[in-house]
């Protein structure tokens, strides 16, 4: 029998498992930053083309959230940060 096997398999190992599981970093609209701010962020901090850029500050400016990148948890939590520490509103899912 598997050692891992358990009733509940979401608590085993839940710091290993989210930091390896993919996630999803998720830009949010707020009314404070300009379009040109946003594109430069996600530009510098997520190496996304301007073309890339300028298509995700759309759809979160007329959808209200966009999904910007997708990678490992730590990752992705680590690029969330960075967002926030230049204003913009991020969040990771999973």
């Amino acid at each position: 029998m598997d050692s891992n096997f358990t009733s509940r398999p979401q608590k085993i190992g839940s710091e290993q498992t989210n930091s390896q599981s993919q996630a999803k970093l998720v830009l949010h609209n707020d009314k404070i930053n300009t379009f040109d701010y946003v594109m430069e962020t996600l530009v510098e901090v997520c190496d996304h083309s301007m073309t890339q850029a300028e298509q995700c500050a759309t759809i979160t400016h007329y959808k209200g959230k966009c999904e910007i990148r997708t990678g490992t948890f730590t990752e992705m939590k680590e690029l969330r940060f960075q967002l926030i520490t230049k204003g913009l509103k991020a969040s990771v899912d999973n």
